[in-house]
């Protein structure tokens, strides 16, 4: 029969079940991403059998967030994983605010990229003008 279970200490290792049960995600998927993300590293003892750290859960969530709800790619996340230096910059899956500030952002940046295109196009007409004066 199923006892309930003493709860663990939040610093305790977590079993892939229970990170699976945690992030909603099924336990392959978990072992998928641990082969696309160098960053993903839980203890593996005998047997194989994976513990979690609270840090490995922190960038699950993360990368699930970046899949999931934000429709990165997962090469897009490993680049942005690369390119971000510190994973402190991306946005904490619990966080709608600094998630919604992360979309703005993206926002101003394509209104910037596209500023930038158009003032180039504009350099470009300019000396192609030159040029042929």
């Amino acid at each position: 029969m199923n006892e309930p279970r003493e709860e663990k200490s939040p610093q305790a290792f977590k079993t892939i079940r229970e990170v699976s049960e945690t992030l909603e995600v099924p336990q392959h998927v978990l072992r998928f991403w641990e082969t696309k993300f160098k960053q993903l590293r839980p203890l593996k003892r005998g047997g194989g059998r994976r513990y979690y750290r609270n840090e490995d859960v922190e960038l699950l969530k993360k990368i699930k967030v970046l899949l999931y709800s934000d429709g990165y790619t997962i090469k897009g996340v490993q680049k942005l994983f690369i390119d971000s230096k510190s994973l402190l910059t991306i946005p904490k899956s619990d966080d709608s605010s600094n998630m919604l500030a992360t979309k703005r952002d993206s926002s101003m940046i394509n209104a910037e990229v596209e500023t930038i295109i158009q003032e180039l196009n504009t350099l470009r007409d300019m000396l192609r003008g030159k040029v042929r004066s």
